[in-house]
């Protein structure tokens, strides 16, 4: 999906949202258990009750690889009966250098049909190049993110400061490519560094991890990142696809969506997007 198109999506729907598909067969509801694929019949119940709200669907393949080929199964049905005008995000984290990132990025956008792959930059331009320069496909080059242990790594001082590793990193990585091929992950728990994200790159598309369960803001995250064509893709997970259960599952999934659409579309009209 090209640039135009994926703006076009945030407009019809009015929405920045990205419902993460990261399904554990523990924690299906008791109805989707009987059927011989849990995992692929519950994704898509999900991806039928929020499709008309969600701007993007997210795939952590951690959840998919753990389960073997049963997995890779769930995976591609899912895949398969996604609709044609969603965006589809492999959240797989790769980060190779050479012909194996070049197998990576065939993996995930030729064999796959996915639009954009998760990637992480530490090996340098080697591990990123091999995803970019393809139309209406997107790396999404992690930049800062909403776990504890970011501060780790991402937050020293780097060439005698004042700049820290994710500045450097998302200044270096937009040289790279452009705002049509190149996204980031710029997480939702610290919204004044993702400001400064916003004011590095102010044309790319980022991925917002870590609102609902893992503390973040969606006010804050809206007011420090959206631009003029909305510019945010907004996940949320565990916050929709476990709303509810038994019955009540995909109802409260709704719902759980509905209220994020909401609250996005009303910024979204303050900021004249939509």
């Amino acid at each position: 999906m090209d640039r135009q198109t994926l703006i076009a999506r945030i407009r019809a729907t009015r929405s920045l949202l990205c419902v993460g598909l990261d399904t554990e067969p523990g924690r299906v509801p008791e109805p989707f258990r009987r059927e011989s694929d849990p995992v692929g019949a519950y994704n898509r119940a999900i991806v039928e009750a929020t499709h008309d709200l969600t701007v993007a669907y997210k795939f952590n393949l951690a959840f998919y690889e753990a389960l073997g080929a049963a997995g890779w199964e769930s995976l591609e049905r899912t895949l398969e009966a996604m609709p044609k005008d969603v965006f589809l995000i492999a959240d797989a984290k790769r980060g190779d250098i050479g012909n194996t990132a070049r197998k990576y990025a065939e993996a995930f956008f030729d064999r796959l049909g996915f639009d954009a792959v998760t990637v992480a930059p530490y090996m340098g331009r080697d591990a990123v190049t091999p995803f970019l320069g393809r139309p209406g496909k997107w790396a999404i080059v992690l930049g800062v993110t909403s776990n504890e242990g970011a501060l780790d790594f991402q937050f020293l001082e780097v060439n005698g400061g004042p700049d820290r590793l994710f500045e450097v990193v998302v200044d270096q990585v937009a040289t790279w490519g452009s705002a049509d091929d190149t996204m980031f992950v710029a997480g939702a728990t610290r919204p004044k560094v993702l400001a400064e994200v916003r004011r590095r790159v102010p044309d790319h598309f980022l991925l917002v991890p870590g609102v609902g369960a893992q503390g973040g803001d969606l006010d804050q995250v809206l007011d420090a990142g959206m631009n003029q064509d909305g510019g945010l893709l907004i996940n949320s997970s565990r916050g929709i696809l476990y709303a509810g259960t038994g019955s009540d599952a995909l109802p409260a999934a709704r719902r759980a969506a509905l209220e994020l659409q909401q609250a996005m579309e009303a910024a979204m009209r303050v900021k004249g997007v939509v």
